[in-house]
């Protein structure tokens, strides 16, 4: 194996490795919880979703591509393929979209009450449920074509307008499917990424306002739940813009030719997984919930170790 081969492996490698360890531990927090407590705010049953759909992006791309790269073949059949890349694209859809609804739903909760949002905002919480399964019907309907053109890998060249993702190649026949998916695919992400934006550039004007109106009130306290959970919002929705440009740039050029190289296919997977090893990190450090979940869970531990440990002497 040589040290190009080696490098890329071990990268994906730490990602997926990262990415799995950080939002299985998102979703446990968030189930303990539920377990023990209150059902969740809004807020955090965007964020337990936001992990789930990162965790299901992170299962079904970077895991068999990890494989792959360290050599592993014929992961996958015809029907494996279809499957995991329908999931793939629905995991990755959501991403986008909940860190959307997350920036959304932030900008309305602490936005000044008008006559229109004074009459939405209570009913905020109750909109949360029906804003996904209207996520997910949208997501299943846009994605249905992966599966159509999705296989195993077949000996041989790899043929024009084929995506060759290692474990299972994309085949769509003529440039005008290809263009059309991707055309598809793209128009969706950057609505989505304009309208989090947008809401994000709202928080941020009620925050300098916020700022400007307590500055000699607060500043001892640090700011108030909303003002962390905007904060919380920004750094993530920046986060996924910065991957997003990134995943994006190498996509249109991925567009533009007939025959993609595999490592920039594999550039473009890292760096379109990265918002999703990197996303459950900054919602634990911010997070009190989650945080003191961990901190507890940890803590309960401890003794046990402790105990073990005298009785061994």
């Amino acid at each position: 194996m040589d040290l190009c081969v080696t490098i890329k492996g071990v990268s994906f490698l730490l990602q997926t490795g990262m990415g799995i360890l950080g939002n299985s531990v998102v979703l446990l927090a968030y189930g303990s919880i539920i377990y023990t407590g209150p059902k969740l705010l809004p807020v955090d049953m965007i964020l337990c979703h936001l992990a789930f759909a990162n965790l299901m992006l992170l299962l079904t791309r970077c895991v068999p591509q990890t494989m792959t790269v360290f050599g592993l073949k014929e992961l996958l059949n015809d029907p494996g393929c279809k499957v995991v890349i329908y999931a793939y694209r629905i995991g990755r859809a959501l991403s986008v979209c909940i860190t959307c609804m997350l920036s959304v739903f932030q900008a309305m909760t602490i936005a000044p009450a008008g006559p229109r949002l004074s009459r939405l905002k209570p009913a905020l919480p109750s909109l949360v449920l029906p804003t996904f399964a209207g996520l997910w019907l949208l997501n299943m309907t846009i994605c249905i074509a992966a599966p159509l053109f999705s296989m195993a890998p077949r000996n041989g060249t790899v043929p024009a307008f084929t995506l060759n993702l290692g474990f299972c190649h994309v085949d769509f026949r003529d440039n005008l499917s290809y263009v059309i998916n991707g055309v598809a695919i793209t128009w969706r992400d950057f609505a989505f990424v304009a309208l989090m934006l947008g809401s994000s550039g709202y928080i941020l004007v009620l925050l300098y306002r916020h700022s400007r109106q307590v500055r000699g009130i607060r500043k001892s306290q640090g700011g108030g739940a909303e003002t962390r959970a905007a904060k919380t919002v920004i750094t993530l929705v920046i986060l996924y813009v910065v991957f997003f440009g990134i995943d994006n740039v190498i996509w249109i050029y991925m567009l533009t030719v007939a025959k993609v190289s595999p490592v920039v296919a594999d550039m473009r997977v890292f760096f379109s997984s990265c918002y999703a090893s990197l996303s459950p990190y900054f919602i634990i450090s911010s997070n009190k919930k989650v945080k003191a979940k961990i901190i507890c869970a940890s803590e309960q531990d401890q003794p046990s170790t402790d105990t073990q440990e005298s009785n061994d002497k």
